[in-house]
């Protein structure tokens, strides 16, 4: 079978939420089919996985994206009526102008887009105006099968962004959220298949969209192996004196999300942990901290390490792992992880809701300061409890999210006969 493969980051390396999807679907999938990648850059560290990408891909193209550019792009797109900004921060000639070659030189099965905004290369391309004729109804025997992997309802976490930010920001962040909702219904309009990475977020899809079409839940995984404590791997020295207890938050700390998240555990979590434990510290570990994360290293007992090879060792070093997070959207793999690595977890219910893990028995859950602070100071005073509770947890992470299982269910769209060369 021969796939197309679009992506709006690198999938390589899989060392955060996007990119640890893509990276499995590629993966998976080219163990049995052809698959040719495109993708953008957004780092230019991340050009030369370009090698790592051809282990598992037929052709290989990535593209540079200049952020500085994108942005000014994505500000002009809001005179433009109707465009999401994330379209017009994610697109990029040479990328289509690539695009519309590989069309013309093979067939391909089936596209495949990771992310609302690579729709747009599609509708821009000479080749698939017909199949993309929203007068013609969709047929899974037409050429090429189009599926989009929407992850989340993207259009709801800005949405949540607009609540949670202040003026101008705000109005910026809703107009985003009312735009991308409309493109991800045309989107499911036009494309064959439309995938999110949880149940709960194809119910939320559903809820602003009552016409939705042919919708599949395929969940994350977790490498069992590789996020294990049986691993070998260096341990990292975390306390600074004997017996000392830790606290880890991983996640990427450009993330908006993630900042403010971290930022809400600081000023009104953190402190009433200490009360009861005045030497534990607080790891923030992830890549990119920028000034506000980085000030919160004043704060005593907070820890920032930015990016590390390794991220296992800070798991395994850590007495709870906690998940502050207050927006959050289809499945955190930081919560897989920490599981899969059989740690104590208490997070927000939003942070687990696109995991069908249960409270009490998986995770702690809790959204308010003071009870949170309880139940972290809870698992500290009772390793015995966070045992049970993190061995409950890994059980169930093996069972439900296995990476080679859940693609199954992705391999299932594509089409059941290869088109004729």
């Amino acid at each position: 079978m021969k796939i197309l493969y679009l992506a709006h980051r690198v999938p390589y390396p899989p060392n955060k939420g996007d990119k640890i999807r893509t990276f499995n679907e590629i993966k998976s999938l080219g163990q049995n089919h052809d698959i040719d990648l495109l993708a953008l850059a957004d780092d230019p560290n991340d050009l030369p996985h370009k090698k790592n990408l051809e282990n598992y891909c037929n052709r290989v193209k990535l593209f540079g994206l200049n952020i500085w550019k994108s942005k000014i792009f994505s500000l002009i797109g809001l005179a433009i009526p109707s465009r999401p900004l994330s379209v017009s921060y994610f697109y990029n000639k040479k990328l289509q102008t690539c695009l519309d070659q590989w069309m013309t030189e093979k067939t391909y099965d089936a596209i495949l887009c990771f992310s609302s905004p690579m729709a747009e290369y599609l509708f821009r391309c000479p080749v698939l105006k017909e199949t993309l004729n929203p007068c013609k109804p969709l047929s899974n025997g037409s050429r090429p099968v189009l599926i989009m992997d929407f992850c989340d309802v993207d259009s709801q976490k800005w949405h949540q962004y607009a609540a949670n930010s202040r003026f101008p920001l705000n109005l910026v962040y809703g107009v985003e959220s009312r735009r991308l909702l409309e493109y991800e219904k045309k989107i499911n309009r036009l494309f064959h298949h439309s995938v999110f990475v949880s149940t709960h977020e194809v119910d939320v899809f559903i809820n602003l969209n009552k016409k939705a079409q042919n919708l599949t839940a395929i969940p994350n995984g977790v490498d069992h192996d590789y996020f294990s404590l049986d691993a070998r791997f260096e341990s990292v020295p975390l306390r600074e004196t004997e017996g000392q207890k830790v606290l880890v938050f991983t996640g990427a700390m450009d993330y908006y999300a993630n900042v403010e998240g971290v930022s809400w555990f600081c000023r009104k979590i953190f402190p009433r942990i200490r009360s009861e434990h005045p030497d534990v510290l607080f790891y923030i570990v992830g890549s990119n901290p920028g000034p506000e994360v980085k000030a919160l290293e004043n704060q005593q007992g907070v820890r920032v390490t930015g990016f590390v090879d390794d991220i296992r060792p800070y798991y395994r070093g850590a007495d709870v792992c906690v998940i502050p997070l207050r927006i959050a959207a289809g499945v955190q793999n930081k919560v897989l992880e920490a599981i899969a690595m059989a740690r104590p977890v208490v997070t927000t219910g939003k942070a687990l809701e696109g995991i069908k893990g249960k409270p009490d028995v998986h995770v702690l859950i809790e959204d308010d300061p003071k009870h949170f602070a309880d139940k972290v100071v809870q698992l500290l005073n009772s390793k015995e409890k966070g045992t049970v509770l993190a061995g409950n947890a890994r059980d169930f992470i093996l069972e439900n999210y296995n990476w080679q299982t859940n693609i199954t269910a992705l391999e299932r769209l594509l089409p059941l006969e290869p088109a004729a060369n």
